[in-house]
């Protein structure tokens, strides 16, 4: 990412994704929230192929953009009249959603700065001035990796967890 152009695309797609994430979140329509989530999954898809991840990239699209997104589409059809509206949340509950994502941010936030990434090195200690030097690569294989602080059997947790919610939706939705 040395040259300007690509510097310039990073903050275009940045900006892009942070707006489809914050309309798919705050869209009354669900159809319209699912196109928004849509947008932002193909823009990590862009992130990834500007991060020389071909391969992720294209996984991002056809499994997520694609994939998912069709399963998504799918529920909502069978579930929800296309064009109805959601109804608007009440204050109490803004407030509490508002609260849990303020308390998830900085308990995140936390975990990551504090908790070791790669090789028992927390990312505090690798922007600190002398600190060991992670790479793309050891944040890659920490990230998919199955060994110690490895991050692939919660990552397939929560994949299997998504799909087990999808289909109790589709299942309750059916009942009514």
């Amino acid at each position: 990412m040395d040259s300007v152009g690509n510097i310039i695309l990073y903050f275009v797609v940045a900006i892009a994704m942070v707006i489809s994430a914050y309309l798919a979140v705050t869209t009354t329509k669900i159809l319209r929230a699912a196109t928004y989530l849509l947008f932002s999954l193909i823009c990590t898809a862009i992130f990834y192929f500007q991060l020389g991840y071909q391969f992720l990239g294209a996984v991002q699209i056809a499994v997520y953009a694609g994939g998912i997104m069709v399963l998504f589409v799918f529920a909502i059809i069978l579930t929800h009249k296309p064009n109805e509206k959601s109804a608007p949340l009440e204050a109490h509950r803004k407030f509490t959603g508002i609260a849990a994502s303020v308390i998830g941010a900085v308990l995140l936030i936390l975990a990551l700065f504090k908790m070791p990434l790669v090789k028992g090195i927390s990312l505090a200690q690798a922007f600190s001035y002398g600190g060991p030097q992670l790479t793309m690569h050891d944040i890659g294989t920490a990230l998919v990796g199955s060994d110690k602080f490895q991050y692939l059997l919660p990552f397939e947790a929560v994949s299997v967890l998504l799909l087990a919610c999808i289909i109790g939706g589709v299942v309750i939705a059916r009942k009514k």
